[in-house]
């Protein structure tokens, strides 16, 4: 059983699909709405995995906590509690400015997916290139709990052939090349709208994605802030969601012809055990497992439980 299955039964339905066609049309003395999500509380236990027992230990050890784990860094606070990589996004919207977003091109570098949340519209494309010298495996799915994940494509990610991989941690150490990239069409079922993606041989490689229905959305930093602009006047629904979390958050707006409006969103912090993958002291999984003369060493950066 793969750890996606444990960590996306915390994501239900955000919404579903509406029962309109979104129409673009010219706004003018459109309004704005911004404001910040922060998490209350501490921070949560975070998910793990045991370097040893995962392939190509020694290399993407080099971000890790410095006693053979690594981390996977769901929940980005700021000062204050400021939350990165929060969707926040206006639901059901009829009409507006033009539904035109980025395309998703997501990195697979130094064993992590970059960036970890998208937004993508339906039957848009998305491309995954991998920068490193190890071969990774892709593995996406869209969720729900009622009736569980599905598969929506499962393809290796094939590193650059000219990847220097016999120096790895000497000059090279710090060489990305781009491999082939995976182009993947994403189209959810009906009254679906978020993905998962995970490398099948790194299982704390993850990227989330959310798929719009308008081109009302923020993407947070680390700031927590977010802000969306060009908003015909009216009453909307904000919604946020984080994959973090086991439910969105939800206000009701009004929205003004040339007015900003402020809405703060808090969550809570989820408390006690999140996932059956978290650090532990267990001796049979040491750094003697690694063939001699290997150490799992944080080079790039050491990760703080």
């Amino acid at each position: 059983m793969f750890v996606w299955v444990l960590f996306i039964a915390w994501c239900g339905v955000l919404m579903g699909s509406p029962a309109w066609a979104y129409t673009e049309i010219s706004v003018e003395n459109g309004g704005t709405l911004k404001g910040s999500v922060t998490l209350l509380g501490e921070k949560p236990r975070p998910m793990a995995m045991n370097l040893v027992t995962i392939p190509d230990a020694v290399y993407c050890g080099r971000i890790s906590t410095g006693t053979g784990w690594r981390i996977v860094e769901d929940f980005l606070l700021g000062p204050g509690g400021t939350l990165k990589d929060t969707v926040v996004m206006l639901k059901n919207v009829e009409k507006g400015k033009s539904f035109d977003i980025p395309k998703v091109e997501i990195e697979a570098i130094d064993c992590d997916f970059y960036p970890f949340v998208n937004v993508i519209k339906d039957r848009d494309e998305l491309t995954v290139i991998n920068m490193d010298p190890i071969e990774h495996d892709i593995q996406g799915y869209e969720t729900a709990r009622e009736r569980g994940a599905r598969v929506l494509f499962n393809r290796p990610l094939p590193m650059n052939p000219f990847h220097k991989v016999v120096q790895l941690f000497g000059e090279n150490a710090h060489t990305h090349m781009p491999g082939k990239p995976m182009v993947e069409e994403i189209h959810l079922r009906k009254n679906r709208n978020i993905f998962v993606m995970q490398c099948g041989f790194h299982p704390y490689m993850f990227s989330w994605g959310v798929v719009l229905d308008n081109p009302y959305y923020s993407i947070t930093k680390e700031d927590g802030v977010f802000e969306i602009s060009d908003i015909p006047p009216g009453e909307y629904d904000l919604v946020t969601w984080h994959p973090g979390m086991k439910t969105y958050l939800e206000q009701r707006v009004t929205v003004e012809a040339g007015e900003t409006v402020t809405v703060d969103f808090k969550y809570e912090s989820p408390q006690g055990r999140r996932s059956a993958h978290e650090m532990h002291d267990n001796p049979r999984f040491g750094e003697e497992l690694l063939e001699e003369g290997e150490k799992i060493i944080p080079s790039l950066r050491r990760q703080i439980p």
